[in-house]
């Protein structure tokens, strides 16, 4: 019986701290499940990957650590914080349709005449609870979040707090036209006070208007949640962006599959992809390509150009840091397909064969 009142007890506690933490997020309303329910991808209250995903989340890292398995943990981050690029108001306002990428997976995407900001995440440290998070190698970014202009829209692809980050949403949420989120999302952002009016919700496949663009919520492998309880609650996805005179493809996060091939059959080819090729283990292979995965994928989408992303932000792998973009750059080579490496804030204009090549990530290396 004591047992059973502890128990009661630390849920409690549990739910309080959810309830008084907004960075936590909200879980979807009933009256919202319910509509759920008609999804192919939603199963007994979660959503599921078409293909089964199962992994162990990268917090696994701290267990590895404890039992010695990384042989070099001073490769986990860069000897000394990166530079960055800094972002002038001409850049800002230059109209040709560009990338600008901001670190991590978060990039600033301008395609015609559209700002698009995706997968906000421009805060410190990848976690709800600063001491467990890992903290980002930059010590500034190539822009202030206040001095950003309007942008038309947020892209977000799932609600993990290396790509959906509470801070940055808060600093945006009056200078943001609308937000484009999978299943369940939303929720997070009505309670981080964003109107209901300013999020449209998608499932795969759903095809909507900004501007002149046709964005396509695409399918990803991957999971979700901000919280123990609320894990797979909300729906993880890719993103299409069809513009008049360019199209890109934005894979969020998620392991290799036979749906980068269906994306590129339906919506191809791109003019460039932006791939994650870092944070993999064996562990959770199903939820995170390789990097010689990434540029598989990229041939799949039938990709012009690919930029490689999620890698030289945050330590959520085992792998030292420069290792994906090695490896994918190697991958790539072999393959004949073209990479831009820019530098954190450097921006990858559309259509013009001159981009960034540059490998900036051995001026790190360590002596």
């Amino acid at each position: 019986m004591k047992a059973v009142i502890i128990i009661l007890a630390l849920a409690a506690i549990a739910l309080i701290i959810l309830g008084c933490v907004p960075s936590f997020g909200a879980n979807p309303f009933q009256r919202q499940t319910r509509v759920y329910k008609s999804s192919p991808n939603y199963r007994r209250g979660r959503f599921v990957n078409t293909k089964p995903a199962r992994g162990k989340a990268s917090g696994s890292i701290i267990f590895y650590i404890l039992k010695g398995r990384v042989k070099n943990r001073s490769q986990l981050r860069p000897p000394r914080p990166l530079k960055v690029d800094r972002l002038n108001r001409s850049y800002l306002s230059d109209q040709r349709s560009q990338v600008i990428w901001l670190g991590h997976s978060t990039l600033l995407l301008r395609i015609a005449g559209q700002l698009l900001l995706l997968d906000p995440m421009l805060g410190p440290i990848a976690s709800p609870l600063p001491p467990l998070g890992s903290h980002r190698y930059t010590k500034k970014l190539p822009v202030n979040i206040d001095n950003l202009p309007f942008i038309d829209a947020v892209l977000v692809s799932h609600d993990h707090y290396d790509h959906l980050d509470y801070g940055t949403i808060r600093k945006l949420r009056n200078r943001v036209g609308q937000f484009f989120v999978p299943l369940g999302v939303g929720r997070h952002l009505e309670r981080w006070g964003i109107p209901s009016a300013k999020i449209k919700e998608c499932n795969w496949w759903d095809e909507v208007e900004c501007g002149p663009l046709r964005l396509a919520c695409t399918p990803a492998r991957h999971f979700s949640g901000r919280t123990i309880t609320g894990r797979n609650s909300t729906l993880w996805c890719s993103w299409v962006i069809n513009g008049p005179e360019a199209r890109v493809f934005f894979s969020g996060d998620g392991g290799y599959g036979p749906h980068f091939k269906e994306i590129g059959d339906k919506y191809g080819p791109f003019d460039l992809t932006l791939m994650e090729c870092g944070q993999y283990d064996r562990l959770w292979a199903a939820i995170h390509m390789t990097p010689e995965q990434t540029v598989q994928a990229h041939m799949d989408l039938r990709g012009q150009v690919l930029l490689p992303i999620h890698w030289a932000a945050f330590t959520l792998a085992l792998h030292s840091w420069t290792e994906p973009i090695q490896r994918v750059t190697r991958a790539a080579t072999r393959q004949n397909q073209q990479v831009t490496t820019p530098r954190i804030g450097q921006p990858v204009f559309l259509g013009d064969p001159d981009y960034p090549r540059t490998a900036w990530w051995r001026e790190y290396k360590r002596k």
